[in-house]
This record gives structure tokens, C-alpha cells and sequence, in this order.
């Protein structure tokens, strides 16, 4: 996994990243050609999210999915904005009438290193990735991105039992059990733009097609 940190990619690589994910699922529901995308290309581990508004401005999951191992972020994008949207077994596929009410965030990571210990991360810093086995001898692992600890609210062992939860533990969580964790810890760079920001930059370029 790459361990550099993606000093060619900007902020404005990453906003524009995000509003390609509207281009892909706008193509893909108006049956239109997906435009090129518009920002650096490089090679980094990344994810994307899909929230969605209610009418009271709150803002609820609606897929994450992406690749722990470095891969073109073109063509990583690109998938991972389709797959985060419509393959997220946790959740129904987006459907086009949701559009108008999502916000799109992507994730590139970096800085991949083993911690010394299941606590030797920071909050709002490090993602952190699990390996631990269960009572049975089976391997499990599970991943947060590094935003995800503080907008919870939890604390270091808070989180890590509920990282145990999502590799799919569902024994009692002890002490020995935390001690046994792997953990690798990661950084990353985040941009969010939502579907209103999307549109009015896309239509301020031109790049807004009428069958959107």
C-alpha cells in the first residue's frame, strides 16, 4: 500500500473528484457519455461516500465502498462512485430522484504504517485498519476512515469496539481480545461537495448538459 502522501493531488483535485461522481451517476441515469474527468490522475488508495439531505438538513449514509490498495484515480473514481452507489449491500441503490439530495465526499489515502498497539493512533488524524481472528480461529479485519472517530464523537476504545462489530465479531469483546488486534494506521485527504455546489460549478463551466 502506498505509504507517500499524494503531494501532486490538490484540493481543488479532490472537489473536483468529487463532482465527477455526479457526472458517473448522471451518465449512467440519463444514458448520456460519462465526460472525461477533470482532475490530476495518480495512483492512491481511495474511497468514496454518498450522504443524502432530509428536509430537516440532516444528512444520512447511503454507501462508502473503496480500495485499500493504490489504483488509478481516474479509473478508481469513476467505479467507486458507481459501486458506492448502487453495490453497498448495507444499503438500496441511489435512485435518480435521490440525486438532487446528495453531497459526495472522496477520500485519498495515505501514509500507511503498522501501530505499535490498538490505541496508537490519533482521533482525527489516522484511519485505522483491524486484523484480528475470532473464537473460532477465523480471520477478521474492518476498516474507519480517518473522519469517522471524531464525527461519532467516541473515543479511541469506543471506536475500536465498534470497528470489532463491523468485521463482524459478535462474541464479548475483552481486553485480550483488543491486545491481539493488527492495526494499521492511514491519513487522507477529503473534499465534500453536495449536489447544488455540483451543479452551479458545472453549469458556471458549461459542462452542463441538458439531458441532465
Amino acid at each position: 500500500m502506498s505509504k507517500h502522501e499524494p503531494s501532486n493531488i490538490t484540493d481543488k483535485d479532490i472537489e473536483e473528484a468529487c463532482r465527477f461522481c455526479f457526472d458517473v451517476l448522471l451518465s449512467r441515469f440519463c444514458r448520456t457519455p460519462c465526460p472525461l474527468p477533470r482532475f490530476r490522475n495518480g495512483e492512491f488508495p481511495l474511497f468514496v461516500t454518498w450522504n443524502k439531505f432530509d428536509g430537516k438538513g440532516n444528512s444520512n449514509l447511503r454507501g462508502c465502498i473503496g480500495n485499500l490498495s493504490p489504483i488509478g484515480l481516474h479509473d478508481g473514481v469513476k467505479k467507486y462512485a458507481a459501486v458506492s452507489a448502487f453495490e453497498d449491500r448495507r444499503f438500496s441503490p441511489i435512485s435518480a430522484d435521490e440525486v438532487p439530495m446528495l453531497e459526495c465526499s472522496v477520500t485519498f489515502l495515505s501514509n500507511f504504517e503498522e501501530a505499535a498497539n490498538y490505541v496508537d493512533w490519533e482521533i482525527g488524524k489516522h484511519g485505522m485498519i483491524i486484523n484480528f481472528s475470532d473464537d473460532r480461529g477465523s480471520p477478521l479485519s474492518a476498516t474507519y476512515l480517518p473522519y469517522v472517530c471524531s464525527e461519532q464523537g467516541w473515543g479511541k476504545e469506543e471506536c475500536i469496539d465498534s470497528l470489532i462489530r463491523k468485521a463482524g465479531y459478535r462474541g464479548s469483546i475483552s481486553q485480550r481480545l483488543r491486545n491481539s488486534i493488527k492495526l494499521t494506521r492511514y491519513q487522507g485527504c477529503k473534499a465534500t461537495v453536495d449536489f447544488a455546489a455540483y451543479r452551479g460549478q458545472r453549469v458556471a463551466d458549461r459542462l452542463w448538459l441538458e439531458a441532465w
